[in-house]
């Protein structure tokens, strides 16, 4: 089975020959602890655990290729330090937001995930309604920049390709918050509904006229909505506000993705998640990752609760894989033979790999993965 299929049977029930091995993606410190640990300079975190497990790395995975599509604002706005003092930047980033950021770190951790690195929001691009008219202008779906050029021919050689294609967009959660700010945001579905239903509506759109330029060339397998929108126990808005302002999004994106038959619609949200995941079906939505544990998330639970309606990639506790040895492995098997056995599932760390795993660590962890889903 190549990795195509195989990826997409992984996550919506389907019959596989194997389970997609994905253990996790490590972060800067994570790596540079791993160094020090015996991960050869120059060699690729993965190459090495394949290499040390007797895994081919080419029967995991293979060369792909994608398609270029922006959704980002055009033009950004002027990244710049406006200040630095007392051991921090003051920055003003590409979204225009003024950011406060520990100097022991340049100013691009600020919106790139390098790292875990802890930041302070000063303030945010839209305060008011004119601000808001203005950001509007940055955001043309028609803009020749956002898409490849010739949306024909590249549609015409990725159409028989073996690996998936995942495009990827902000939540209308996610992008308001980049707009506004959590606090402002959060005040304004109670202050402002209209504005607030406004915004939504915006960003509806534009992302959806921008589908609309490249879906006829090119169908994504994956179609991954960021939209982090929970706290470690509970989610950031209600799930009657997340249906009146969310949910209608969710559904006209996912109505136009089915029409060109897009298998896997899924949904990234940190926090506890459990108050949304029925209003994520409701919509059409039926993969959610990472299901963090910390977070209270229970992913056995959720399988029982909602069954086949929802497909799962990550699930596996973070600490318990820092911890090693027997913890590693109770939490291992407490998670992936249940899961498998009824499908809809790709193991994985429930975030990117933190630098409290060593080296070892994750590749017995890893070592544990491939036995279950067939590598081994």
């Amino acid at each position: 089975m190549l990795p195509r299929e195989r990826y997409i049977k992984a996550l919506t029930f389907g019959a596989t020959d194997k389970i997609p091995l994905q253990p996790g993606g490590p972060r800067k410190s994570t790596l540079e602890r791993w160094r020090a640990e015996g991960l050869p300079e120059g060699v690729g975190h993965m190459e090495y655990v394949y290499d040390r497990l007797g895994i081919d790395p080419g029967s995991v995975y293979g060369p792909s290729e994608g398609f270029f599509v922006d959704f980002r604002m055009i033009p950004m706005f002027e990244e710049k330090v406006i200040e630095h003092k007392d051991g921090h930047y003051i920055v003003q980033d590409w979204m225009g937001a003024i950011t406060e950021i520990s100097d022991k770190y340049d100013y691009t951790y600020i919106r790139n995930a390098i790292d875990f690195v802890t930041r302070r929001w000063h303030s945010f691009p839209v305060k008011n309604a004119d601000d808001w008219e203005q950001m509007k202008e940055r955001y043309d779906p028609r803009d020749l920049r956002r898409l490849t050029g010739d949306l024909d021919t590249v549609g015409k050689k990725l159409r028989e390709r073996n690996y998936i294609i995942t495009v990827s967009v902000n939540g209308p959660f996610w992008q308001m918050r980049e707009w506004l700010g959590m606090e402002n945001l959060c005040m304004l579905f109670l202050d402002d509904p209209g504005l607030a239903a406004d915004m939504a509506q915006f960003w509806c759109d534009f992302v959806l006229t921008v589908m609309r330029r490249f879906l006829p060339y090119v169908q994504p397998d994956v179609f991954r909505i960021s939209e982090d929108m929970a706290y470690k126990a509970h989610s950031m808005i209600s799930r009657s506000m997340t249906r009146e302002f969310l949910q209608p999004v969710y559904v006209k994106w996912i109505t136009e993705l089915k029409k060109y038959s897009v298998p896997i619609i899924d949904m990234d949200s940190d926090g506890f998640v459990g108050e949304l995941i029925p209003i994520w079906i409701e919509s059409g939505i039926n993969v959610c990752d990472p299901i963090e544990v910390a977070a209270y998330n229970d992913i056995v639970q959720y399988r029982r609760k909602y069954g086949k309606k929802m497909g799962y990639n990550g699930g596996i506790d973070k600490r318990a894989i820092a911890a090693g040895g027997e913890t590693l492995r109770a939490e291992v098997m407490r998670v992936v033979p249940p899961l498998l056995a009824e499908g809809g599932f790709i193991p994985s760390c429930d975030h990117g790999v933190p630098p409290d795993i060593s080296l070892e660590n994750f590749i017995d962890y890893t070592a544990l993965l491939a036995s279950l889903t067939g590598w081994m």
